[in-house]
Parts: C-alpha cells; structure tokens; sequence
C-alpha cells in the first residue's frame, strides 16, 4: 500500500507545483522577449552599419564612374560591374535583416509587416483579416509574423498553389493567425525544422499551432495565442 499523504502536505505539494509552473512560464516569457531585443538589436545593427556602409560605398563608386574620360571603357565596366555586385550585396543584407527581425514590423506594427510579406510572395496573397490598427503584444507580433513568412515560404517552395489566404484576428484574448493555400497538400511537419520551430516558438507563448494538409486539398496552418487584454 502507498503511503498516506496527510492533507496539509497534499496541499503544499500542490502550492509548490503550482508555483514552479509559475516560474517556468515567467522563465519562457522572459527567454522570448530577450530573444526578441537581442534581435531587434542585430537588426538595428546591419541596419544603420553595415547596410548605410555599403550604400555610401555604391554612391562613391557612382561619382567615381561619372568623373571617367570617354576612353576609359573598361574602368567603367569594372566600376559598374562592382555596382552591380553591391548591389546584391546590399540586397542579400536586407533580406538576412528582415529575417533576423524587420524592422517594419516594429515601427510600424503587424499589418504592414504583413503587407510586405504579401507583396513579396511569388504566389498572390489575400489578407483577408487582420487585427487593423490595434496592436498586439510585441512577442505575439513576432511569431504571427515568423509564422506567415515560414507558410508562405513552404506555399512557393512546395505547395504548387496559384493563391494563398491570410487571416490575424484577435478573438478572446488569443491572437488567431491562419495561413491556408489552394496547393497539392500533404505537408508533413516531421520533415523539416521551420515548422517544428514555429510550434516551439507558439509553445513558449502558451499557444498552439496545428497543420491540416490532405493530399490534393491544400494546406492550412493555424495558430491560437494568447494576447493581454
């Protein structure tokens, strides 16, 4: 027979669980949003360094392309040939900033993050609901966003679809974020690591994430977060 737990120590026993819970949840919340300014910081960084270095450098190669003699064919092509390498450079830059963290989504908010993200896609993007201008906790922007960007990215790479819908709402307290294509579906969340990162990074929020893809009916992830109030 187990021993008998009187119930004075039932209930310290459960004042410690509930107490530890308490401590974990506060510890993830707080994991996230140094996470969060350790990005927005790195962002910030290529944002006003590396990425205003390089555009100076372009404007010197331009003056330095316009002071050329009319025979001076081939420093022009190599002039423009490194123009032409900086300017991907530059452009490999602002995307590599963006995915750290975009900083239209902390300026300006989630919606016209979103926006970007639509008019970026390769496929056409519907943004069927949004949350307007209300803005939803920092955290919670954050992995909306991730979310949308990482679905997206699998509609272009894998989906085979000619539309995409996207759908944030906050209902209740929770942020609803809902991301479905008209693609051949099938999606299997075992065999890549984005989308096991995305349901960590709902996790740590307390929400939950789920996938529905039948093969041939598309594919429609879906996002439940709780949001303050």
């Amino acid at each position: 027979m187990p021993p008998r737990l009187w119930p004075w120590r039932t209930s310290n026993l459960e004042a410690e669980l509930r107490a530890k819970v308490q401590e974990i949840t506060g510890s993830r919340a707080r994991l996230i949003e140094a996470g969060a300014a350790e990005r927005r910081r790195l962002e910030r960084n290529l944002h006003d360094g590396a990425q205003q270095r390089l555009v100076a450098l372009s404007l010197t190669l331009r003056l330095a392309e316009q002071q050329l003699g009319p025979e001076a064919g081939t420093a022009r092509e190599l002039l423009q040939g490194g123009q032409a390498e900086l300017a991907q450079a530059l452009a490999e830059l602002r995307e590599i900033a963006r995915g750290i963290h975009p900083a239209v989504l902390s300026d300006r908010g989630l919606v016209p993050a979103l926006q970007a993200l639509a008019a970026r896609a390769p496929v056409p993007v519907e943004l069927a609901e949004t949350p307007g201008a209300q803005r939803l906790p920092e955290p919670v922007e954050a992995a909306a966003y991730f979310m949308v960007a990482e679905a997206l990215t699998n509609v272009a790479r894998y989906a085979q679809a000619s539309h995409a819908t996207v759908r944030v709402s906050r209902r209740n307290g929770h942020a609803m974020v809902e991301v479905a294509d008209d693609g051949v579906g099938g999606a299997d969340p075992a065999r890549g690591t984005g989308l096991r990162g995305l349901a960590d990074r709902v996790s740590a929020l307390d929400g939950r994430i789920e996938i529905d893809s039948p093969d041939g009916r598309g594919t429609t992830l879906y996002a439940e977060i709780p949001c303050a109030s």
